[in-house]
Order: C-alpha cells, then structure tokens, then sequence
C-alpha cells in the first residue's frame, strides 16, 4: 500500500510541475490546439487565397494574380504562428519559460514577416517591367535575385538578435572573408562587373545573335552573374565569362538594319575601255533602281585596280532587310545579274592565270 502511494504522489508531482513549470494538462492542451491549427492549416491557408484570388479576378492586370501566387508560402505557414502563438497564450510558463516561449513566437513571427516581404518582391518585377527603355529584362531580373538574398539576409539577422546571437562580430569576421576571397577570386568579381555592364549598356539581350571577336558566334539563351550561355549554330552550347564581353569586340547582329555586299569583279585583261564602262554603268544601275538596296547608305561600283591575271571591278553596297535569309537571296539575285549584265556586253570573268614565255636561242 505504501509503495502505491509513493507511486501516486511521484505521478502527482511530475503531472503538476510538468516541464518548465507547465503541467502536463496544459501541455496536452497546448498541443492539442497546436494539432488542430495544423490539421486545419490547409483549409485555413485555401480559405484565405481563395479570398484573394476572388478579389484578384476583379482586375484585368497579372500583378495581383502574381501576388496572390506569392503568398500561398506565408498563408499556409500563418496558422502555424497562430497554432503555437495560441497554445502556449493558454500554459502557465515559469519565467524563464515564458521567455523562451516569447523568443520563439517573435522568431515565428519575423519569419513570417520576411517571408512575406521575400515574397512581395517577385510582383515588383511587373512594375519594374514598365522601365524597359532603362532597364533590361535580364537586368531587372537581377535586381529581383538581389532584393530576395538582402531580404533573407535581415531575416536571418532579425532572428539570430533576437536570440541574443551580436551579428556585429559575424559581419566583421565576414568583411575579413570577403577581402580573402576578393583576392582569391578577381576573376569571379571581373566576370560579375562586366555582366552588370552588358545589362546595363543593354549590349545585347537573350535570343539576340551575337559575334564575340575571335571567341564565339552564336544566339544568346542566359545571362548569369558570373557567365553568359550561348548556344552556337551547330546546337552545341557554350558558357561564356562575362569578361570576354569587355575585353573584345561585340557584334550584335540581329541589331544589323543593313547587311553590306563587298566584292570584287575580276574581268579579264582584253575587256575594252567601252565595255568597262557599260558594265559599270549598268550594275550601278540595278542595285540603285532593285527595291533590295538602301541606296542612301551608299553604293559604289568603280574600275578599282590593276591586278596580276585581271582587271577589278569593285562593287560595295547594302540590302535593306534586316535577316540573314534575305541578304543571301539578295546576294545571290545580284550575283545572276552581275553574270547576266557581263556576258551581254561580251565580256569574260578572269581566273588566275600565268603566261610563260620559251626564250629560242
């Protein structure tokens, strides 16, 4: 009998004094109303982006639809805040209990804040998106990338001062990281500015067709921070540093308005003064008179020297369309003109020839 009762006062005493000086009653209480929150987590999280969409629907523009999708993180994680918030508002803590439980409902609730803010940057990029004549899209991009790791980053400050933790030491400590790493990785921080100045100098864009002197030519798929991807006209895909881009000539040549035709004409040496001219005179004609050529950026077809196996005709101007497609088609329609305008005056293209004379003795 005695042996019961010391069993039962024992059972009493850890029922009443519990953990922390919370007894097991409220403990059972607290985590019961912290299941139900979470049981109910999903419908209350449905219920409020249910009301946010509907209120959503109202408008015709994709910022708010955006926002709503943002938020179903920080919906579905506040009735975790609550749940706890609310269980341990019903348990009697000893001081430094109720301390600990404060700590962790503020930290709760930070986190909560942050992922909100966190979130709420993603729809600022539709704003942002009206600023296309100074910023690019890849650079806005940037900018969004950037805003999220400062926003995690306070968050993670906020949380770590509120449990005692001097984040002043951590940065300093990290500011000498930072000036090892900048030693150690020149190129890292070389290839990143240079990114930030093709975006920001708008040099060119993704799916734009670019020439890199004597690096790469091909169509833009990614700028990064560090590297551009390209992928060339063979299908295979290069990744790129970003100094290249400052340290050699960039060609963007989607942006060409007017794709230049240069060649020489070679005719052979018995081509006469007469013939010369006729054929000179009418290739100036047809490139002047073709819709395929923008004759105010200038055309010039002249008898340009005096070479080894043949007299040279040079013949320099510019199509009007803007692609690759069509300035071969242009090519190869003055190309047959050229051909046709020789062969009617009678005369003949030269190829390299040599003429060898047998001195008799």
């Amino acid at each position: 009998m005695e042996l019961i009762d010391n069993f039962s006062d024992i059972f009493l005493s850890v029922w009443n004094k519990g953990i922390l000086g919370v007894d097991i009653f409220q403990i059972l209480i607290g985590v019961g109303i912290f299941l139900i929150f979470l049981i109910f987590r999903g419908i209350i999280s449905k219920l409020i982006i249910k009301k946010l969409e509907l209120i959503s629907k109202r408008t015709t523009n994709k910022l708010d639809d955006t926002f709503v999708k943002s938020m179903v993180g920080p919906a579905r994680f506040l009735p975790i805040v609550l749940g706890f918030f609310i269980a341990s508002y019903y348990m009697t803590f000893s001081s430094e209990g109720r301390e600990i439980v404060d700590t962790i409902n503020r930290t709760l609730i930070t986190i909560l804040i942050f992922w909100v803010i966190h979130q709420i940057i993603e729809p600022i990029s539709y704003i942002l998106s009206g600023l296309d004549q100074i910023l690019t899209r890849e650079l806005i991009g940037w900018i969004i990338k950037s805003l999220k790791i400062l926003i995690f980053i306070l968050g993670l400050a906020a949380v770590l001062e509120l449990w005692g933790i001097k984040i002043g030491p951590i940065i300093a400590g990290l500011g000498l990281f930072g000036v090892a790493v900048a030693l150690g990785a020149q190129d890292l921080f070389k290839n990143l500015i240079s990114g930030i100045l093709v975006l920001v100098e708008k040099r060119f864009k993704i799916g734009d067709w670019i020439s890199v002197d004597g690096v790469i030519e091909g169509i833009v798929e990614k700028i990064g921070f560090r590297s551009t991807t390209i992928r060339k006209f063979d299908k295979s895909l290069a990744i790129i540093p970003n100094f290249q881009f400052a340290e050699n000539a960039v060609v963007n040549v989607s942006e060409t308005s007017n794709w230049l035709i240069s060649w020489n004409i070679t005719l052979q040496y018995d081509t006469t003064v007469e013939q010369l001219k006729i054929i000179r005179d009418e290739i100036e004609k047809y490139i002047i008179s073709s819709e395929d050529f923008d004759a105010k950026v200038g055309v010039a077809v002249r008898v340009d020297k005096f070479s080894d196996s043949s007299i040279d005709m040079y013949v320099r101007c510019f199509t009007k369309g803007d692609s690759w497609n069509n300035w071969l088609s242009v090519k190869e329609r003055l190309a047959i003109k050229i051909k046709e305008i020789v062969e009617g005056n009678k005369a003949s293209f030269a190829f390299p020839s040599q003429s060898i004379y047998v001195e008799k003795k």
